[in-house]
């Protein structure tokens, strides 16, 4: 029987898959988290610092679930806080000083959606982060590593290349706010996420991601080594672009999504 969306859904939601932070522990040496957003807080959803891949130094930014319970609430289950956002923000206009590449880890169901985060400006937290990673002047690669929900996925999302996994789920909106939308039942999520198109398979047939990385070995110190240097070797192509090109081809990327020709 093959599988459905929702299934990839479930895969991606269980407590056992690794999250940014074993990402980082399995393919960056030397790595220092830096905390803070200069303005409010930190963020426990947001994990962020600088380290090495291979010998390249990189600024990494991931967003973090947790595996025990007690983690997931520690990290609100993956939904960053506006604070989280300007974490991103001020360590991405770090690397861009710096000269260092970006690397993103996206697994959120969505920016937290709380009074309290709204008082300080979500949707100006997230909406900050499109507009600079678009114009941001170093490379930047973000993966979908679990779940991509709504703005507060795309927040870290806005690269020169978008990857995914081969389990992931890349979408406006869970399965289970659309159903409670559409049909006023959360039950009918299975066949939301369905229409949704929201699979790792949809996201490269319609040209929103470049690459699905398969998820042989997954979480083992051969899959790290594997996308290590795929990540490595994209940098190598990345980094031969000049500051103008980079940035112009970034906005193309992004302008070209959704346009389709209609042939006769």
């Amino acid at each position: 029987m093959s599988k459905t969306a929702y299934d990839c859904v479930k895969i991606v939601r269980g407590n056992d898959r690794p999250t940014s932070i074993d990402l980082i522990k399995g393919m960056f040496t030397e790595f220092v988290e830096l905390h803070g957003d200069r303005r409010y807080a930190d963020d426990a959803a947001v994990i962020g610092g600088v380290g090495y891949l291979g010998e390249r130094p990189v600024t990494v930014i991931g967003i973090e679930k947790g595996h025990t319970v007690k983690e997931r609430a520690f990290r609100r289950f993956g939904a960053p806080m506006p604070e989280g956002y300007r974490k991103a923000l001020r360590l991405m206009k770090q690397a861009e000083k710096f000269g260092r590449p970006v690397i993103c880890f996206v697994d959120t169901s969505g920016a937290y959606c709380g009074v309290d985060a709204e008082e300080r400006g979500q949707g100006e937290a997230v909406a900050e982060n499109l507009v600079t990673m678009m114009g941001l002047k170093v490379p930047v690669i973000s993966i979908i590593i679990g779940e991509g929900g709504s703005g507060g996925a795309l927040a870290l999302a806005v690269a020169d290349r978008v990857w995914m996994f081969e389990n992931a789920v890349y979408s406006v909106i869970s399965p289970e706010g659309c159903a409670a939308i559409l049909w006023k039942d959360a039950a009918c999520a299975p066949e939301a996420a369905e229409s949704l198109k929201i699979t790792a398979k949809d996201s490269l047939k319609f040209g929103i991601i470049e690459e699905m990385i398969s998820e042989n070995n997954l979480g083992k110190p051969e899959f790290y080594q594997e996308l290590k240097t795929k990540i490595e070797s994209e940098l190598s192509e990345l980094s031969g672009l000049s500051v103008e090109e980079l940035t112009q081809k970034r906005y193309m990327r992004f302008r070209s999504l959704g346009r389709f020709e209609r042939s006769e």
